[in-house]
């Protein structure tokens, strides 16, 4: 009889992940915080002395969401810094390489990102509209970074990423911070916005 290949991940709560049919229960914002505080952005390529992580761009996303929509309800704010929870599992995947691994990735994205809503209140898709907004943070933050901390210039950054409205970055500067800073500030931002609910 053959044996199904492990496809679950014991995390440092002691939680075991089904990566092929997560649970709710399963999830916790510990082990969120902590993968994304060591999983780099632009595949580590950044300057500086510490990786530019995804709970970094995480929280500068929620911040952008904010100022693109301030009078949104806090679940939604909620949800942009939530929105790259998922690779807390399966990682940082630069756009090319999502695209050479094909559908399987989106889908295994959406499952995690499905139950990480339902653990923390939010529905396990968010509207439209929303993630809409969600992803003009995320471009605005993408341009952002590639032209502080990656090496692209501005030009460049705006024919991939589009130009932000100067007003909604006006006095942010991305932050490089060792993964613990990193790791608390995510754990504490997601504890203030829970509380807000």
């Amino acid at each position: 009889m053959a044996t199904q290949p492990r496809a679950w991940q014991r995390m440092l709560s002691g939680r075991r992940l089904d990566l092929l049919d997560p649970t709710p229960v399963d999830i916790e914002i510990e082990d969120i915080a902590h993968g994304l505080a060591f999983v780099a952005r632009w595949n580590g390529q950044t300057e500086g002395d510490f990786a530019y992580s995804v709970a970094e761009h995480s929280l500068l996303v929620e911040e952008l969401f904010g100022r693109i929509a301030p009078k949104a309800p806090v679940k939604w704010r909620l949800a942009a810094l939530l929105h790259d929870a998922p690779e807390y599992v399966i990682g940082d995947m630069i756009s090319p390489v999502k695209s050479a691994v094909g559908p399987d990735y989106g889908e295994l994205d959406d499952r995690l990102a499905a139950a990480i809503h339902i653990r923390f209140g939010l529905p396990a898709t968010i509207p439209a509209t929303i993630k809409k907004q969600i992803k003009r943070a995320d471009k605005i933050s993408a341009w952002m970074e590639a032209t502080q901390i990656a090496g692209f210039s501005q030009k460049e950054a705006t024919k991939f990423f589009g130009r932000p409205n100067r007003a909604l970055i006006d006095g942010l500067q991305i932050q490089l911070r060792a993964p613990v800073q990193v790791r608390d500030a995510y754990t504490k931002r997601h504890a203030t916005l829970m509380s807000q609910l």
